[in-house]
């Protein structure tokens, strides 16, 4: 009997997109800590993939592998060894799907060429900055070729967080760059689906695939890396255990989820994003339990592969 599938995937956003998030000037990084994510976060990564012997699946801003052949390097290894490399657009612009759709699909298309220029391969899976998604957005994804999609995140909480942090730092006088999706979103299927290119939110006939992170069945609660790394172990074991019998694990984390406050991350981004304030150690170590649960319990995939073998309805 064949065995349920799961993947994992990591967002390689680098420290820049955090400043602009917490509404903070990019300034405050040097060029070290610019270069965080594919000089420490990518490495610690691979290390762990390989230790526990899972594949995963790296989505991949073009903008910052464009701007540093280290990190262009490190991807390609990266791929090489086995890693698939997605696309998590060009300038990860939080208000994307705003564009006019010639913009939009200059942007994905500007993406695919570095990443391939990187990598020898062209992405076949995108997952939107923000996880914001529309119908223009998606038609461009079609226009591009993608075999799927990962971006649909109906987490009520995340949502509300989300919401509520915006407003606290809007009344500060820091406004995020962040965008808040449609609530459309929170009623959107939880399981892999084939979208209506009109209404990605809702199940149609959309020739590109869409793959939603995993969420704790009933609550909603996101089942994502900061999740795993901040949340009390007992409470991330049983909502584990609540996701077990999942038809897809999809987890999604993020290069930050190994980093820490001694990785020379600046005080003021730390104090705003209090994973950074969790040891690197405890991290890696929770992420090591929760990849070898994987393992036991479900045949770990790339995207790329889950696209392919899962059975979505045409």
């Amino acid at each position: 009997m064949a065995r349920r599938l799961a993947s994992i995937s990591v967002d390689l956003d680098s420290l820049p997109h955090y400043c602009r998030i917490q509404g903070l000037p990019e300034s405050l990084l040097d060029a070290r800590a610019r270069g965080l994510v594919y000089t420490t976060a990518v490495p610690r990564l691979r290390a762990l993939f390989a230790e526990v012997g899972v594949p995963a699946t790296f989505f991949a801003i073009g903008e910052d592998v464009d701007a540093d052949a280290g990190a262009a390097r490190a991807l390609g290894e990266a791929h090489a060894a086995g890693v698939e490399v997605a696309s998590h657009s060009f300038s990860h612009d939080y208000a994307l799907t705003r564009l006019p759709s010639p913009r939009m699909l200059e942007d994905l298309a500007r993406a695919d060429a570095v990443l391939e220029a990187a990598t020898g391969a062209r992405p076949v899976g995108f997952r939107a900055p923000g996880y914001t998604l529309n119908a223009a957005l998606y038609a461009v994804c079609v226009q591009r070729g993608y075999r799927y999609g990962s971006s649909t995140f109906p987490a009520v909480p995340y949502y509300a967080a989300k919401a509520a942090v915006m407003g606290a730092l809007a009344l500060s006088g820091r406004p995020s760059r962040a965008v808040l999706d449609s609530p459309r979103v929170l009623l959107a299927p939880t399981e892999p689906y084939r979208p209506d290119p009109s209404q990605p939110y809702v199940r149609g006939d959309g020739p590109v695939v869409e793959l939603p992170m995993t969420l704790v069945p009933g609550l909603r609660l996101p089942f994502i890396g900061t999740f795993v790394t901040t949340l009390p172990w007992a409470a991330v074991h049983a909502a584990y255990r609540a996701c077990r019998g999942t038809p897809f694990f999809n987890l999604e984390l993020h290069a930050v989820d190994v980093l820490d406050a001694d990785d020379g991350i600046p005080a003021a981004l730390v104090r705003q994003q209090r994973d950074l304030r969790v040891p690197v150690a405890t991290k890696l170590e929770r992420l090591r339990a929760l990849f070898t649960w994987l393992r036991r319990d479900f045949d770990v995939v790339t995207l790329r592969d889950a696209a392919s073998r899962l059975p979505i309805p045409p």
